[in-house]
């Protein structure tokens, strides 16, 4: 995806397009929508990750530190991160992984990252996050692990192995179940 479409996605996520009529496309409403704190953090990713792709790498620590500075949220310029992210809160998240999918959910608090000091950002030592995925605030996941698609993980759930899709995590050190178990 090229970076109009990962910031449409991104908006559409945030329900920007919603049809229904008590959300009308005012200008007001385009302001707003676009100086939230749950999208403005990722409009600011998207211009550090296009200018780093671009080998314009101050370019890319500026647009970086905005969002470490405005929104204490710290994004790799590194990671890969499919369309429709959505960041209900952003400070104290610390989002280092190798990949994030599409769709995804990340509360506050989260730190996807490296089990050890990686000044290289080494992807193979950083989790790869799948689609659909919604990780619970203060969540953290660590190293480099694979999380499937459509995974639920739990608010300070410490994940340091892999999760197959479709399940749910939670605990220290965090265990998988189904959904339907957890009831």
């Amino acid at each position: 995806m090229n970076l109009k479409e990962l910031l449409l996605a991104d908006l559409e996520r945030q329900d920007f397009f919603s049809n229904t009529p008590d959300a009308p496309k005012t200008l007001g409403r385009v302001i707003s929508k676009a100086f939230s704190p749950r999208f403005a953090p990722v409009v600011l990713f998207r211009l550090s990750h296009f200018f780093w792709q671009k080998k314009l790498s101050p370019l890319a620590k500026f647009f970086s530190l905005l969002n470490f500075w405005f929104f204490g949220l710290e994004i790799a310029v590194r990671s890969e991160i499919g369309g429709g992210l959505y960041l209900p809160h952003t400070v104290g998240t610390v989002l280092s992984a190798a990949k994030i999918g599409e769709r995804c959910v990340i509360f506050g608090q989260v730190v996807l990252g490296a089990k050890e000091v990686d000044f290289a950002f080494t992807s193979s030592a950083r989790p790869m996050i799948g689609d659909d995925v919604m990780i619970g605030t203060g969540a953290k996941i660590l190293g480099g692990i694979q999380i499937g698609d459509r995974v639920k993980v739990g608010a300070n759930a410490v994940v340091v192995k892999d999760i197959p899709s479709d399940l749910v995590a939670v605990g220290i050190p965090a265990k998988y179940k189904q959904l339907e178990d957890l009831v």
